[in-house]
């Protein structure tokens, strides 16, 4: 009869719910009966594993350059940030550490495609996929996953020409990170070698020290690497040393690029074309530089 049936289910799952909950005695039948029913859960999920997999046979070439180059353009942010957060790690100033250091970081950024490369053997210029129409404006900062590159010194509608570091025009105001002894680094006209000067021979300089962006004269962001001492030289009777440096973007080599936007979102301040060449006085620290 059905209603004796039903009776004698109740009774049979009450005594299983007092045999498991007071003696712990169902634990190993439901492991066997869960084992058991593991081909059930793998035939369920079947469907969808089957047609995920043959989603995957169809993909087309498009999509996957697409995917490839979001990624490319993710860790090249992420390199930067990190970039940026080593270089602020190495600070120990208690004043410096004091400082809201979070607005430090926040410089937002577009990613950009070195497009073409000047071909005047003088000129260390290139080319870059990002002009006015996105946002781009001159006297902004331009990164690698490495360091810093250069600046835009001119905008078009679609792409920009930026100035590199190496460029022997430009200059970029620095700061030893060990230290915070402050200068002037100099593009030499190669892209493997960059000039240190007004250095004092007294100054505590070394060889392998990083040297980044100090962020003087509102050009260029604070904290970016920009290069590594190389070489260090004294001559006798001299003021000063002479110091070279090598630049830590990969200047021949970037395809990806950064643009740096302030974080304010206001323009960087606009270079005075009539500065032809490198300032000569360290307490300026300006970055001002000519345009060829």
């Amino acid at each position: 009869m059905p209603g004796l049936r039903l009776l004698f289910v109740i009774i049979v799952s009450a005594a299983l719910i007092v045999a498991d909950h007071q003696f712990d005695r169902v634990t190993p039948v439901r492991s066997t009966l869960a084992t058991g029913l593991t081909p059930v859960y793998w035939l369920g999920n079947a469907p969808y594993q089957v047609s995920d997999w043959v989603a995957g046979l169809f993909t087309t070439r498009e999509d996957v350059k697409q995917e490839n180059a979001d990624l490319k353009a993710r860790l090249l942010i992420l390199e930067r940030r990190a970039l940026k957060y080593a270089a602020l790690a190495s600070e120990n100033n208690e004043l410096r550490r004091l400082m809201n250091s979070s607005e430090l970081l926040d410089d937002r950024v577009i990613v950009s495609e070195v497009v073409g490369v000047s071909p005047d053997p003088y000129s260390h210029e290139i080319i870059i996929n990002k002009g006015s129409s996105d946002g781009l404006q001159v006297g902004q900062a331009i990164l690698d996953a490495h360091g810093l590159m250069g600046q835009v010194v001119q905008t078009s509608q679609v792409t920009s020409r930026v100035l590199l570091v190496s460029d022997s025009s430009h200059a970029v105001p620095v700061e030893v990170v060990r230290n915070g002894l402050r200068a002037i680094l100099l593009g030499t006209g190669d892209s493997g070698t960059l000039d240190l000067v007004h250095v004092p021979d007294t100054a505590d300089i070394r060889e392998g020290d990083l040297l980044v962006s100090s962020g003087l004269g509102g050009r260029f962001p604070r904290g970016y690497p920009v290069a590594e001492v190389s070489l260090i030289s004294k001559e006798s009777g001299e003021p000063f040393v002479g110091i070279r440096a090598r630049p830590k973007a990969q200047l021949n080599q970037s395809r990806l690029v950064l643009v740096v936007f302030s974080p304010n979102g206001e323009p960087t301040a606009e270079p005075d074309a009539n500065e032809d060449t490198p300032p000569t006085d360290p307490a300026t620290e300006s970055t001002q530089e000519g345009q060829s």
